[in-house]
C-alpha cells in the first residue's frame, strides 16, 4: 500500500498565518504527516472520505480541545483486480483553522473543499 499526503493551495492560504503565530506548528506538522502516513483515515469521519482531525499546538497551550482542525480527503485507488490486491491512497489536506476563531464547517463549505480536488 503506497500512501500519499498532498497539501492543497487552500490548506497552504490558510496554514501560512498560523505557522506565524504559532512556532510550534511547523514541527508538530511534520509529526502529523507521519501519523498520516501510518494511519491515513485519522479523525473524525464526516463521511464520504472526509476527516476532521484535532491538531494539538503546543505553542497555543490549549491542548487538542482549543486546538486547531484539519480537514483532510482520503482518495483510494485499487491496483488490480480485487481489493485485497495493492491500493495507492492520496491524502489531500482541504483546510486547516482555528477552532478558537472557526466554529465548524457547514456542508456547503465542505462541497466547495472537495471541489478543489474532485
Amino acid at each position: 500500500m503506497k500512501i500519499t499526503v498532498r497539501v492543497t493551495s487552500y490548506f497552504q492560504k490558510q496554514a501560512k498565518p498560523l505557522l506565524k503565530k504559532y512556532p510550534s506548528l511547523r514541527e508538530e506538522l511534520k509529526e502529523f504527516e507521519n501519523k498520516l502516513l501510518e494511519n491515513p483515515r485519522l479523525g473524525i469521519s464526516l463521511g464520504k472520505s472526509v476527516y476532521k482531525i484535532r491538531l494539538k499546538v503546543k505553542s497555543k497551550g490549549r491542548g487538542k480541545r482549543g486546538g486547531l482542525r484539519i480537514i483532510s480527503l482520503v482518495d483510494e485507488v485499487i491496483i488490480g483486480y480485487v481489493e485485497s490486491d495493492d491500493k495507492e491512497i492520496t491524502v489531500y489536506l482541504l483546510s486547516i483553522y482555528d477552532k478558537s476563531t472557526t466554529d465548524t464547517l457547514n456542508d456547503r463549505d465542505l462541497k466547495t473543499l472537495i471541489s478543489q480536488v474532485v
